[in-house]
């Protein structure tokens, strides 16, 4: 079964200062981070806090090469975890027919806000996040254990992101 999902926001995982996305339920009941790269990081924090540039960034590039193609971007679905890592999968319509492409979460939800496209994650893959070794994503989480984690990334609020910088 698919969770409709947002992006809640970005934070900096302060131990591996790597880029960290943020989706939360709609019912803001289950949250789970994603460790991203930078570029992508970037890309989505354009979007969320409306920044435009004097030319496309390359999300922005791909979006309107889509729009030419008369392709439109249905929905992305985080479709899979495996070795700690998350996979995706960019439903688009062209010609009327739904065609998938595979792609890195990252780049589905930068592409996905764009579009103003709901983003969806797999049921299986929220149960199997909770079981993420942190370890392997942020070097040394030191006195927060998985379960602390998880707690304080599902009480949030969005002020607590402050805005993200480059």
């Amino acid at each position: 079964m698919l969770v409709e999902m947002k992006v809640f926001g970005l934070a900096i995982d302060p131990l591996s200062n790597t880029p960290i996305v943020i989706l939360k339920d709609l019912g803001e009941k289950k949250a789970i981070p994603i460790w991203i790269g930078l570029f992508e990081a970037s890309a989505i924090a354009s979007v969320l806090e409306k920044i435009s540039f004097a030319r496309p960034m390359t999300h922005d590039l791909l979006h309107e090469v889509m729009k030419a193609l008369d392709t439109r971007i249905v929905k992305i679905v985080i479709n899979d975890l495996r070795n700690n890592t998350f996979f995706a999968l960019i439903h688009v319509i062209q010609g009327g027919r739904e065609k998938t492409i595979d792609s890195r979460p990252s780049d589905a939800i930068a592409l996905a806000l764009r579009a103003e496209a709901p983003i969806f994650v797999d049921e299986k893959v929220i149960e199997q996040s909770t079981h993420i070794d942190i370890s392997t994503q942020a070097e040394d989480l030191g006195k927060y254990s998985r379960e602390k984690l998880k707690e304080v990334l599902e009480t949030l609020s969005p002020e607590a992101f402050g805005k993200y910088k480059m």
